[in-house]
């Protein structure tokens, strides 16, 4: 098969997910319907190695992985942080409560390995996905490196639905409050997880250099110069102790970003994000090359029982904590399950309901101060930060 046909194939695959989402609003994930048509293809007419003949091998997503994941770490504000702090507990509270109830019930049902790789794609997306998927394949176990995506791909649709109920119910909640004038309209952040602020000069260690020399190529530059920061800290500190040095990206990142060496979003304004995205996506789907149907069956009642008690698990504790907080039970457990998406299904889903409670603005605006705040920093703390660590330590334990 020619390169660019294998390119354009499987790049139709991924936009064929893309617009199925968006027709049905995100009530079926692109990730699921891809990963769907990637398994039929694989088991009809698609080359094994159709990703690798379209351009994307596996060194070439290493280097992407360390990109993003630097990338990332830019995104993080520590004032977000302070006014989120009740969104943040409680959403790390969701995570705790995955591990515990996998680690105390799920071991119980299923092996130590298959717990240990589920819980990282279960609190997280893309990156700690695939981190698991390439540990479980280099310990020997080709059937969880399969377990770890396949569990990405299908988490959503335990997310998306519970998600609208909560929100839903905190919506009603919120509007009887409203309109017996016992809420107001809060204050909106200007700059949400994941944007960028133009308003401010970035970066700040370079904010005396023109802008005509800020290329895309010096933000590619001092990019993979902070991602091999992090990879020679990581490969020295392996004789005292073993840390991933993904991890470290994620650390360096914030760092880079505090010190005024990296700008926010640098991969995004070199525009590169999206490519990124794209050849991820491709690697990882890469994965399911060995997704055989009777392996797909062999996985099946892991899969469903780590999902279900992951969620019981999140249910239990981010109630205790939301109570502990003031905060109600169904904006709670809301919060939590952005772990099972993040970004931009958090925001997708929160719109839709917040317009299908009411047709007056001002009472959309004061639902979407309430409701979108805390479920944009939420996504952003669980599926985008605090995955990637859990992936860099529990990768270890196989």
């Amino acid at each position: 098969m020619a390169q660019m046909l294998a390119l354009s194939i499987i790049v139709l695959v991924l936009f064929i997910g893309e617009a199925v989402s968006i027709r049905t609003k995100a009530w079926i994930p692109s990730i699921f319907v891809s990963g769907v048509l990637f398994l039929l293809g694989y088991w009809t007419f698609f080359p094994a190695d159709i990703v690798a003949l379209s351009g994307v091998p596996p060194a070439v997503a290493v280097m992407l992985i360390y990109l993003l994941i630097t990338n990332m770490g830019t995104l993080l504000s520590l004032q977000e942080l302070k006014d989120q702090w009740r969104t943040i507990l409680i959403a790390l509270s969701g995570i705790a409560g995955i591990i515990a109830a996998l680690f105390g019930i799920g071991t119980l049902l299923f092996d130590y390995q298959t717990v240990v790789v589920a819980i990282p794609p279960l609190v997280g997306g893309l990156v700690s996905a695939l981190i698991m998927s390439e540990g479980a394949a280099a310990a020997g176990f080709p059937t969880l490196a399969v377990f770890a995506i396949v569990i990405y791909v299908v988490q959503g649709f335990a997310g998306y639905p519970l998600t609208s109920i909560m929100l839903k119910k905190e919506g009603e909640n919120l509007l009887t409050k409203y309109r017996n004038n016992e809420l107001i309209l809060k204050e909106m952040p200007t700059n949400q997880p994941g944007t960028v602020d133009k308003a401010v000069k970035e970066p700040r260690m370079f904010a005396k250099m023109p802008d005509k020399y800020n290329t895309d190529f010096f933000k590619f530059f001092r990019l993979a110069l902070v991602g091999y920061l992090a990879y020679l800290t990581a490969t020295l500190l392996t004789p005292v102790v073993e840390i991933s040095p993904f991890v470290l990206c994620l650390l360096f990142g914030v760092i880079a970003r505090s010190i005024g060496f990296l700008e926010r979003h640098p991969l995004q304004k070199a525009n590169g994000f999206g490519f990124a995205i794209m050849a991820l996506l491709l690697f990882i789907f890469d994965g399911l090359k060995n997704a055989t149907p009777s392996m797909m069956l062999e996985i099946l009642y892991p899969l469903i029982g780590c999902i279900v008690i992951g969620v019981v698990g999140m249910y239990i504790f981010s109630f205790i904590v939301g109570k502990l907080l003031k905060v109600s039970k169904e904006m709670a457990f809301a919060v939590s399950l952005t772990a099972l998406y993040g970004f931009p299904a958090d925001y997708i889903i929160t719109v839709e309901v917040i317009n299908s409670l009411t047709k007056d603005e001002k009472e959309r605006e004061v639902l979407t101060s309430h409701m979108l705040p805390p479920m944009l920093v939420a996504g952003f703390i669980t599926v985008t930060i605090v995955s990637v660590i859990l992936a860099g330590i529990f990768v270890g334990f196989l």
